[in-house]
């Protein structure tokens, strides 16, 4: 519970303190990632790695860090593109099939306009015995809409007209463009379709953020898309 209240306030920052709530993220992530897969040693594939705050936490674990971003100005947004990462788009990845050790996302797939491919690039580059860590933001969640919430919950376009109209310019994530309504049951299903097709073993389904008790409640419809908020999805590689 602790780390979820932390976590939460650190989330309010994402605004007016970019560096303060990625850096708490990335930290916490590298520790979550941690109690599923050793770090040190791994070859790391951070799809949709942004300006290097998940960098500097995972290669503080021991892990050869690599990093994938289709945005240039998102990349150099700590002042230049750092060695290690390539320019590229999520659903075509760069790389040779079973290549790394670890993919791992965190907050993309909502971004891109076919998240499931992304997610099968994502299993095709792991290693068999690999490890795959999805997290993403769920649309009917609070945060769903991003800064434009909670006016998703009335329509995604709506949320970015009222935005544009209220700020005097667009909205960072626009629907429809560079935001998309990813649901908690796609995830369940695509995540149970690669154990049934043989690709990889479900080893964690979970609320990212939420104390782990919370977990029962993605058995739930309709609950889970709402109280959920980022769902994580972690797979093995066969």
């Amino acid at each position: 519970m602790r780390r979820s209240v932390r976590l939460f306030r650190e989330f309010g920052h994402e605004q007016d303190d970019p560096a303060r709530f990625y850096t708490a993220l990335a930290e916490d992530s590298a520790d979550q990632l941690s109690t599923y897969v050793p770090l040190d040693g791994a070859v790391l594939l951070d799809v949709g790695g942004g300006p290097g705050y998940f960098r500097d936490a995972f290669r503080a674990a021991g892990a050869t860090y690599w990093a994938l971003d289709a945005d240039v100005g998102e990349l150099a947004g700590l002042g230049g593109i750092a060695s290690g990462t390539v320019v590229g788009s999520g659903m075509e990845l760069p790389f040779r099939t079973g290549s790394v050790d670890v993919c791992y996302s965190s907050n993309v797939l909502e971004h891109v306009r076919d998240p499931w491919r992304m997610a099968d690039e994502m299993v095709r580059v792991t290693a068999p015995g690999g490890t795959v860590f999805i997290s993403y933001t769920l649309w009917f969640g609070p945060w769903g809409g991003h800064e434009t919430a909670p006016w998703h919950y009335l329509g995604g376009r709506r949320a970015r007209r009222r935005y544009a109209a209220k700020h005097g310019h667009e909205p960072k994530n626009k629907y429809g463009e560079s935001l998309f309504a990813v649901t908690a049951g796609a995830g369940l299903r695509w995540a149970r379709a690669q154990e049934q097709l043989g690709v990889a073993e479900v080893v964690d389904l979970t609320p990212r953020y939420n104390p782990r008790w919370s977990q029962f409640l993605l058995r739930v419809p309709l609950v889970r898309e709402v109280v959920t908020w980022n769902l994580v999805i972690v797979l093995r590689k066969r």
